[in-house]
Order: structure tokens, then C-alpha cells, then sequence
């Protein structure tokens, strides 16, 4: 009873939804083995016993995780771990433009339309704002799945040297492309958060799931912020991977 009483207190902290939270420690303990490949994970009456929550809380955690793929439910046999997380968090955010116009050159966006465009934000490292910009959001897919939500601006001159390609094509990918502009400084930042409602809708993922939030921004020779991009990550199937060990001059120690 008291690993109950122990586990209900830690739910009660936070105003995410039991079932979520359920989901993410199922989750978790698949990441770390507890679970592996193959393996029955606890049922739905030791889960519901282990966590101190009722049946159906148990039940809609589980059914996230099948949804997901992690898992698939026997007739009579049980829940089977049927997938590992790194096979699903096959996006990796890269520190360097070039890895990252890599990981992103075969982006296929599907564009949405937009009734009020917000106005373009600059951090402190963001330059000068242009004086006027084209917006785009749009889904990133991956075999027909939604797995990135991206709104950008684009500095009105940049983008009326390639209009099609930028409404068709992942936009940093075409902007590098340019010959005409020169890029003096490119800058992006990674922040944990989860999805609201809209997010959630478009991603196709609970309301309240983990999200890899980056903000990147790219200015040209004049210090003028030339794309402003906001995009949001479904947070399982993000990894982010850093190479510790560089000398001064950015090449690998050895």
C-alpha cells in the first residue's frame, strides 16, 4: 500500500493527465530494459494494482503505447513489447548546418493554409528583423506519418528568388541553396515542452505528449534574420546526439 500511496503522490503533481503519465513510465522502463523486445510487460491488473489508479486509467495508458508501436496485445496471452525506443527515434538533431541539412534535405512537408500569421519573434542572438516576410507552416511526414510541426518566415526578397521551391520543398534546404544570399551566422536552440491542443491535433498525439521545441534562426551578411523558424518535434522520435570530445578548431580529439 505504501508503494500505491507513494505513486498516487507523484501523479498528483502534475496536472497531466494520469493515463499519460502512466504511459510515460511504461514507456521509460522500455527504454531501460526493464521490458525488452519481445518480453510480456506486467498486466493490466498488476499495473492497475502498482500505480494505485483505476482499471481504465491502466487500460488507455497501454493503448497509447499501441498506438505507438511499442507494444501489441495477445488474445489471452498478454501485452508483447514489440518495438525498442531507438528504433523510433530515428530523427537526429544535429549542432552543425551542414549535419543538419542532411538529416532534412528529404523532408516532405505538407503545407497548411493560415488565417492569422503571427509576427516573427527574435531571441537575443536573433539580429535584425527584415522588413517584411512570407510565413509557411507546414506538417513534416515521414511514411505518411506526422512527426514535425514547422512555422518559418522568410525575408520577402529570399523568397521571391525561389517561390515554388520554397512551397514544395523544406525551406532551410532551399535557402542554403541560394546562390544569391550569403549566410553569415545560423543559430538554433532546443527546448523539452509538450503538445497543446493544436499540436496535438496535427501530430496526431496525445494532448499534453513530450515535444522537442527548437527555434532556429538564420541571418545574412547585414545581421538580417532571413528565416525564423519555430518547430515542433514529436518527442519520441527525437534523438540528440553531441560529440564531447573536439579540440578548439571543431576536429575530434583522438
Amino acid at each position: 500500500m505504501k508503494k500505491i500511496d507513494h505513486m498516487s503522490e507523484v501523479f498528483q503533481r502534475s496536472n497531466i493527465p494520469l493515463y499519460i503519465q502512466i504511459a510515460a513510465t511504461l514507456r521509460r522502463r522500455i527504454e531501460q530494459g526493464h521490458w525488452k523486445l519481445g518480453d510480456r510487460i506486467s498486466t493490466i491488473p498488476e499495473l492497475e494494482k502498482e500505480f494505485g489508479v483505476a482499471r481504465v486509467t491502466v487500460r488507455q495508458a497501454v493503448e497509447i503505447l499501441d498506438a505507438e508501436g511499442l507494444v501489441s496485445a495477445k488474445q489471452g496471452k498478454g501485452t508483447y513489447v514489440i518495438k525498442g525506443i531507438e528504433e523510433m527515434r530515428w530523427l537526429t538533431l544535429e549542432i552543425s548546418l551542414s549535419s543538419l541539412l542532411e538529416t532534412i534535405e528529404n523532408n516532405v512537408p505538407q503545407f497548411l493554409s493560415v488565417e492569422n500569421v503571427p509576427a516573427p519573434r527574435l531571441g537575443p542572438k536573433g539580429g535584425e528583423l527584415a522588413q517584411e516576410y512570407v510565413f509557411l507552416k507546414s506538417v513534416q511526414l515521414k511514411d505518411g506519418e506526422p512527426y514535425g510541426l514547422v512555422s518559418v518566415h522568410i525575408e520577402k526578397s529570399v523568397y521571391d528568388m525561389a517561390p515554388e521551391e520554397f512551397r514544395s520543398h523544406t525551406a532551410l534546404a532551399i535557402l542554403t541553396g541560394l546562390s544569391e544570399v550569403t549566410i553569415n551566422h545560423a543559430h538554433q536552440t532546443l527546448i523539452i515542452s509538450s503538445a497543446d491542443i493544436d499540436t496535438a491535433r496535427l501530430l496526431k498525439v496525445a494532448a499534453n505528449t513530450p515535444t522537442a521545441e527548437v527555434r532556429c534562426v538564420v541571418r545574412n551578411d547585414q545581421n538580417v534574420a532571413i528565416y525564423i523558424a519555430e518547430i515542433i518535434y514529436r518527442g519520441d522520435c527525437i534523438r540528440f546526439d553531441i560529440e564531447l570530445l573536439q579540440n578548439l578548431k571543431g576536429e575530434n580529439v583522438k
